[in-house]
């Protein structure tokens, strides 16, 4: 059995389709696997790390904007779509694949639409409570859409080829113990707040992130505290900190970080996050069972970040903030209060348990075996 994964740009696209393809590994040892993805992605290093091949195309996105440069970008993006098309075309027909998993970004889309074309038998799974552009684009042509939540049905036009699964984690999202996290990470008895903006960072939230240091230090490091910036935020951040008069080596509880490579084992331990409301750190606070502070980012489509977080504020697993109500004061203030009030936090974390799909990479592979079955 040939299967195609195609996917890209940020690790909650990618991370879902490597968990789906190690599934298949392990049920089908024979398989043979390929990825497809955007040159210059964040694939190029996730997915040959993972140990699997890796196709790319060059793509780039669509801004939606009417600048002259963004309608530029826009016109050079439909030069490489078309060339994306062609490249695509000769891959799939070289590798013969069986079935194409698509798990988000515009990098899925090309394989997505060609493989449709050709008759392939096509999935693709939209993680976001809302659809994406790139579902709304392949939504009438794929084999299949699958979502995370059963509230997404009603997004989509036919319901009747809309499967709900979830959103894959790696394993270690569900099975990590809390004692064992803490006792991994060298923590003491005082709490432990995560936050983070995802793989880029966010250059307002880390500020008032900043702006939260501050606080807490002022306040005698009542909690330990591990921040990722990002990969933008770290070049500029660290001086930031600084200029707002905070010298973190004198305040070792507040932990600053590029990234959070072990991030299973710090949600493990965590008594409370601070983060965006993307697809896929809403499904890892899921399995993680972690209370949160969502402040979603308004500068996505559709505004979806504040529709997934509004699904974790209405089941009582996160309170939700909007970036433009907040600060570091805050949020700063409301980590103090729901760290204050221990019931609180117990009914978030089984609220948030109670939103996991600990099954989702099996209902996905099971999908696709079903539709490879039809080829």
């Amino acid at each position: 059995m040939n299967i195609v994964f195609t996917c890209g740009g940020t690790g909650g696209h990618i991370y879902p389709a490597v968990s789906v393809a190690r599934l298949f590994l392990e049920r089908q040892p024979g398989c043979r696997i390929l990825f497809i993805g955007a040159e210059g992605g964040m694939e190029e290093k996730l997915v040959p790390r993972e140990g699997f091949p890796l196709e790319t195309l060059k793509i780039s996105n669509y801004q939606r904007s009417a600048t002259p440069k963004a309608l530029w970008h826009n016109a050079v993006t439909l030069v490489n779509m078309q060339g994306s098309f062609r490249k695509a075309s000769r891959v799939l027909q070289k590798f013969r694949p069986d079935v194409i998993v698509g798990t988000g970004g515009y990098a899925s889309y090309p394989a997505l639409h060609v493989g449709a074309k050709l008759g392939i038998p096509t999935l693709v799974h939209e993680s976001n409570a809302v659809p994406g552009l790139t579902t709304r684009l392949v939504q009438k042509s794929v084999s299949r859409i699958l979502v995370s939540y059963e509230d997404s049905r009603t997004q989509y036009p036919d319901p009747s080829r809309v499967v709900v699964t979830g959103t894959p984690v790696r394993e270690e999202f569900l099975y990590t113990k809390a004692a064992d996290a803490r006792k991994a990470l060298g923590l003491d008895a005082r709490p432990l707040v995560v936050s983070c903006w995802g793989s880029l960072g966010a250059r307002e939230m880390n500020k008032k992130i900043a702006q939260f240091m501050k606080r807490e230090c002022e306040a005698g490091e009542p909690f330990r505290h591990i921040h990722a910036t990002g990969s933008y935020g770290w070049r500029w951040m660290p001086d930031y900190v600084k200029e707002l008069g905070v010298d973190l080596s004198a305040h070792p509880a507040v932990d600053m970080r590029e990234f959070i490579y072990d991030m299973p084992e710090v949600m493990a331990a965590a008594d409370l996050m601070i983060c965006r409301a993307g697809a896929a750190t809403l499904s890892e606070a899921a399995a993680s069972g972690t209370p949160c502070i969502m402040v979603p980012s308004p500068n996505v489509t559709d505004n979806h970040q504040e529709k997934n977080a509004r699904v974790f504020e209405k089941s009582g697993a996160a309170v939700v903030l909007r970036e433009a109500d907040c600060d570091g004061d805050r949020l700063f203030d409301t980590v103090q209060a729901l760290l204050a009030d221990p019931e609180k936090l117990r009914a978030m974390r089984a609220a948030a348990r109670s939103l996991a799909v600990v099954d989702a990479a099996e209902r996905i592979y099971a999908s696709a075996c079903e539709l490879a079955g039809t080829r």
